[in-house]
């Protein structure tokens, strides 16, 4: 298979993964060993670390377009809006715990949990979280995103940094946590998006600052197509997940990943 293809292929599943609760990374580290890149493959540092990360950035530029109206009336609010009543301030204290947690423990996170069983796991508890969360929370009370206190916004900020394991899904760790807390679907969502913007740039540029001697003058294409697929995919979903959401609840997400990691897993165990 050619590099192109595969970029293709990993960009698709970027894009179609990122943003609903089914985990990209997790996705990302099943998918690549049937494409042939495994810790055998001489490329493999390039695949599972620049890679991987440069398509996110191209997943969450799709994120940053789709949504920059309602960032942009946000963010050039009336004068008179007190400081922390501000979406960026909102989403800078959200952020925090991320930046704080993944600056210690990303090799960590690199070095032992980025492996099939500890993400078919994780795909299968977030799935029954799911089922959990949507059964309990019956009667959200915010339905806007710009409107979370401070409190709110950390404690979802906390939240997301579940989402370093492997198989959790960041998006699915915020926007359950929001239902959680008291957020609509559609509050959630967004919320959970505009997040990602700060979290997934910073952890992108991070990580690639770090990975960037894994990439070689002829891979730049490479890194090139997977960007585009990535973003081209990611708007399709994005658009496509918002409406969703808006008469239909997250159970096929959970469905999904229960049955998904499970297969893993009873696969995992079949060759011990």
């Amino acid at each position: 298979m050619s590099d192109i293809l595969r970029a293709v292929i990993l960009g698709i599943v970027e894009g179609l993964t990122e943003f609903v609760p089914v985990s990209s990374t997790g996705h990302m580290i099943l998918v690549m060993p049937l494409l042939g890149i495994d810790e055998g493959d001489p490329s493999f540092r390039f695949w599972n670390g620049a890679f991987d990360i440069f398509i996110q950035l191209g997943a969450i530029l799709a994120v940053l377009i789709y949504f920059w109206r309602r960032l942009w009336r946000l963010t050039f609010r009336p004068a008179d809006t007190r400081w922390h009543e501000h979406i960026l301030v909102k989403l800078l204290v959200a952020f925090i715990p991320a930046a704080v947690i993944g600056l210690l423990a990303s090799d960590f996170i690199e070095d032992h949990l980025k492996n099939p069983s500890v993400t078919a796991t994780a795909l299968v508890v977030g799935g029954v979280a799911i089922l959990l969360i949507e059964y309990f929370v019956r009667h959200p009370r915010i339905t806007d995103a710009a409107t979370i206190s401070l409190r709110l916004a950390f404690t979802i900020g906390l939240i997301q940094c579940l989402a370093m394991v492997p198989g959790t899904s960041r998006s699915g760790a915020t926007i359950m946590g929001a239902l959680a807390l008291g957020l609509t679907p559609a509050a959630a969502a967004e919320f959970s998006f505009f997040l990602a913007i700060p979290t997934m740039f910073a952890a992108g540029f991070y990580s690639l600052l770090k990975h960037i001697d894994e990439i070689g003058q002829d891979q730049w294409v490479i890194l090139a197509v997977g960007f585009v697929v990535a973003f081209l995919v990611a708007w399709v979903v994005v658009a496509a997940f918002m409406r969703f959401i808006q008469s239909h609840k997250f159970t096929v997400f959970a469905v999904y990943r229960i049955i998904f990691g499970g297969a893993v897993l009873v696969y995992l165990l079949s060759r011990t």
